[in-house]
């Protein structure tokens, strides 16, 4: 193998026999060979030997216990799926402005809202944003909202 490095982790090594991390650590000890680890920072690693064990079962299709073993093929054409998320998703109109909102945070403006940064966008900004800074842009955003809640604006 000339790609080896002198130590892998635990996750790269899965990736290098074509298996899961969760599957390849079901292997471990019975399929493959258990790793050796960092006394320092106790991280288990497969060193040069033990990657050329590794890749040896995963050829030959025979564990280091002497038991044969069926892998499933790799799939050809097809691209790795990305885990699901489980997060909430924002609505829409939150996730357009959330460098701003995170800016206007930053300045102090902690009650600011999506809506609010909306309606101060069209009304310093009528032409749009395009192009421009996005320094520029918040600072216009920050005093627009600014004057929109100073204390002598009577008007609202």
């Amino acid at each position: 193998m000339d790609d080896q490095k002198a130590a892998v982790g635990m996750a790269e090594m899965a990736h290098r026999v074509g298996l899961s991390r969760a599957r390849f650590y079901q292997l471990v000890g019975s399929t493959f060979p258990y790793p050796v680890y960092d006394v320092a920072t106790r991280r288990p690693f497969y060193d040069g030997e033990l990657q050329q064990v590794c890749m040896e079962v995963r050829r030959r299709n025979c564990g280091i216990d002497g038991k044969p073993v069926l892998f499933y093929a790799t799939r050809k054409g097809t691209a790795p799926v990305a885990p699901k998320r489980s997060a909430k998703r924002r609505p829409v109109a939150d996730s357009r402005h959330d460098d701003l909102l995170e800016g206007l945070r930053a300045l102090g403006m902690t009650e600011a809202t999506a809506a609010q940064v909306q309606a101060a966008l069209k009304a310093s900004y009528p032409d749009g944003v395009k192009g421009m800074d996005k320094s520029e842009v918040l600072r216009g955003v920050f005093l627009c909202l600014k004057r929109r809640d100073s204390g002598d604006n009577l008007a609202r």
